[in-house]
């Protein structure tokens, strides 16, 4: 049987029921790239036979999944819309537009179908768009399950998609609980998709979240992707190139048809592709849908050597991202136009209403944020702040500041400056960074590393010269290189040079930029939901390690870990939880650091002003553990430290065995999985579901009874109008204290 709108339902539905989302050209018709277009991803066996499309709606449908390699998909649900989505691979076509038709059913067997306008059914799935097809399906009812598929018309036949599952948020109104899951960083080379075979398994969930890392753009760097199955890309000429010709050479996406070919690659997943046909998806980038650590339309991977900065790149990212993830712009006619500059071409920064009780606002912290605070290629001896600033700043010389030569090119008549000089080649940082203020430490590592003759500055005149903050000083010790820069970086010392950089040019800790930050706190405070939860791709909680008690001067000190996180930006973090604090029941979910973590991220020195995160790991990405094992054995001074991979293994203790994070609860750094969440008007139940990370090296496909064992949970309780995290031991749920570090 049929079931047909009401007449008003019915009108609606005629004018916007089945939109098209964007895929339509923006001017014109034809391709807007010359990049090649490879078959990485397409499954099953392609079949043949002509394109003209039938006449027979009647005709029976015929299996066409060859047809449609990476499935269908939907997102974005709203009580009376969501996003459906699909791509068609017909090698008969050649370069032609193809058409494709929805059909909506209340029913896996389409018995009970939903009328839809005919005309406004028929969507394109065009060339310039990767033959991507989007559907906006308006005047459907709040919390109903739906059934829908795609259509192919050939003239041997009508070739229908596989089958996919969907379901609308409830009515604003309604009071009822809601169920999801959440997920992050699903890197595809050499590792399986099995924490998405436990997230199929959990019952009634209504939709997941997706924060990030969708894709990663290289195909195989050995600094941190397994070997096994990866991405070829065709168009290697418009791909980044590393290790060129050697046994380890992979690339990095560049082009259109390199982002491309991720997606079609990461879809061809089977546990992936069954995800996106049982549930709707609502999905922000981070930074590997680009490139890692990026800032805006800059990469990192030279660390200053060269400019990175790529506009084309960036827009090939956005543009194959609008392509594949079922998005609602919220405007209808909203089509990506790839002339329009970064970042106006896309916005993707957006919320949406659950019943009464969750309001999930979705952030974008990769498009607006500036550079990192300390520059890559920054040399390490150049003072940032002399000691006029420090006691302007904080009132007195703080502990960290170190000695510096106000003028290197007159102190001593010049001889540090030509000693320098003359080291600069064999040490490769260009001459003429050694001017003004140097850090006097600085100096003399430097020419003893190099066993130059120059005597070093002694103590008697170290104790005489004004005292700074130099980027060594900040933990910068390799004149281009990561560490010191974006990861393990002095925390009294970058607390200091964060204020200071925040005071003289706020946009500088802005990671948001003003148009999202002011939307997302009105959306935040003007909501009426009993939860406001933030869904975020960066850990808001600091990460600080204290190694004052250990043996290893210089670097018995206290660290971040990681300041691509909001530990690279704490004034503007302190900004945002001092406004959160006005707002009720606020929960952040986040993702990116690969690891289980949760606790009450607070405003630095006001403690009552908090909130709750949870963050949960990747799905298959190596774990932040074996991340810091890899990145310490690839360093030459970390390596070279006596017992740092001991430390690197054995960083969860590091993280909550002292006082340096008391607002750290839970802490698991060495696993993959996904977080399951329910919320009511009473409490917001999470659940960590937690797989090591052996089994994410092991296609589980087929093994679901052996896989379920192996999963290790971990509940976690926030209760409406309170701002505490409470966890379940065995039953009995008890509330982590910050004031002790422990669960009471």
């Amino acid at each position: 049987m049929t079931q047909r709108f009401s007449r008003r339902q019915f009108l609606r539905a005629t004018l916007v029921s089945v939109v098209s989302a964007g895929l339509s050209a923006c001017k014109g018709d034809g391709d807007g790239t010359t990049d090649s277009d490879g078959s990485t991803g397409t499954d099953g066996t392609e079949p043949t036979g002509s394109t003209a499309p039938t006449t027979g709606a009647e005709e029976p449908l015929l299996d066409g999944a060859a047809y449609f390699p990476q499935s269908v998909a939907s997102g974005d649900p709203r009580p009376d819309s969501v996003i459906l989505w699909t791509r068609v691979d017909d090698a008969a076509a050649g370069d032609g537009d193809l058409e494709l038709t929805v059909e909506l059913a209340t029913d896996p067997e389409f018995t009970t179908r939903v009328e839809l306008d005919a005309a406004s059914a028929t969507i394109p799935a065009r060339v310039m768009f990767d033959r991507c097809a989007k559907a906006k399906v308006k005047g459907l009812e709040p919390a109903t399950v739906y059934y829908y598929r795609f259509v192919h018309n050939r003239e041997d036949g009508r070739y229908a998609s596989q089958v996919g599952r969907t379901r609308t948020a409830p009515a604003p109104d309604a009071d009822v609980a809601v169920r999801f899951a959440y997920a992050s960083c699903q890197d595809y080379n050499g590792r399986y998709y099995n924490s998405y075979r436990g997230l199929l398994a959990q019952p009634d969930l209504d939709f997941f979240v997706h924060l990030g890392d969708y894709v990663y753009e290289t195909t195989g760097d050995p600094t941190f992707q397994a070997a096994g199955r990866g991405i070829a890309f065709s168009d290697t000429a418009g791909a980044i190139v590393f290790n060129e010709g050697s046994e380890s050479e992979y690339f990095a996406a560049s082009s259109l048809s390199n982002y491309r070919e991720l997606y079609r690659g990461y879809r061809s997943d089977p546990a992936l592709r069954r995800v996106h046909e049982s549930l709707p998806m609502i999905a922000v980038w981070d930074d590997h849908e680009f490139s890692d650590d990026c800032f805006g339309a800059t990469a990192t991977y030279f660390d200053g050597r060269v400019d990175e900065r790529d506009e084309d790149r960036r827009k090939h990212a956005n543009q194959a991202w609008f392509e594949y993830m079922p998005v609602d712009f919220g405007d209808d006619a909203f089509v990506y136009d790839p002339s329009k500059p970064h970042p106006q071409d896309i916005t993707i920064y957006r919320d949406f209403r659950f019943g009464k009780h969750l309001h999930l606002v979705m952030t974008d912290l990769r498009s607006y944020r500036p550079d990192h605070l300390i520059p890559e290629d920054g040399f390490p001896g150049a003072v940032v702040l002399d000691e006029a600033a420090l006691v302007e700043q904080l009132g007195s010389i703080p502990e960290f500041a170190t000695p510096y030569v106000e003028d290197i090119d007159a102190y001593q008549g010049g001889i540090y400056k030509d000693a320098l000089a003359a080291a600069a080649d064999g040490l490769g940082f260009d001459p003429a960074l050694v001017t003004g203020k140097i850090d006097a430490g600085f100096i003399n590592s430097t020419l003893a590393s190099v066993e130059d003759p120059t005597p070093p500055i002694d103590e008697a005149e170290l104790a005489t010269l004004p005292r700074g903050l130099s980027f060594l000083g900040l933990g910068k010790r390799s004149f281009n290189g990561s560490i010191g820069a974006r990861y393990f970086v002095v925390k009294p010392a970058f607390d200091a040079w964060a204020a200071a950089r925040a005071a003289a040019q706020p946009t500088s800790v802005d990671v948001m930029g003003q148009a999202q930050r002011e939307w997302f706190l009105s959306t935040m405070k003007g909501s009426t939901a009993t939860w406001k939860v933030w869904g975020t791709e960066i850990t808001l909680m600091p990460l600080v390690i204290d190694l004052t008690a250990f043996p290893i001067e210089p670097f018995n000190q206290l660290y971040y870990m990681n300041v691509d996180q909001w530990d690279g930006f704490g004034p503007a973090r302190d900004a945002l939880l001092g406004e959160l604090a006005a707002v009720d029941n606020v929960v952040a979910i986040t993702g990116d650091i690969h690891a289980f973590y949760a606790g009450t991220p607070m405003v630095a020195g006001a403690p009552e002003q908090k909130i709750v995160e949870l963050v949960g790991a990747g799905i298959s990405s190596t774990p932040f553990q074996s991340l810091l094992v890899l990145q310490v054995a690839a360093d030459p001074t970390l390596s070279s430290l006596p017992g740092a991979g001991m430390l690197a293994s054995a960083i969860d203790a590091l993280f909550t065995g002292t006082t340096t994070n008391p607002h750290l609860g839970f802490a698991d750094s060495s696993r993959n999985g996904f977080v399951s969440v329910v919320v009511d008007g009473a409490e917001l139940n999470a659940t960590f579901h937690m797989l090591s990370e052996d089994v994410s090296l092991t296609d589980y496909e087929g093994m679901d009874d052996a896989l379920a064992g192996k999963f290790k949970r971990e509940k976690f309780q926030v209760k409406a109008g309170q701002r505490d995290l409470w966890r379940d031991f065995s039953g009995t749920f008890k509330r982590w204290d910050p004031t002790t570090n422990m669960w009471v």
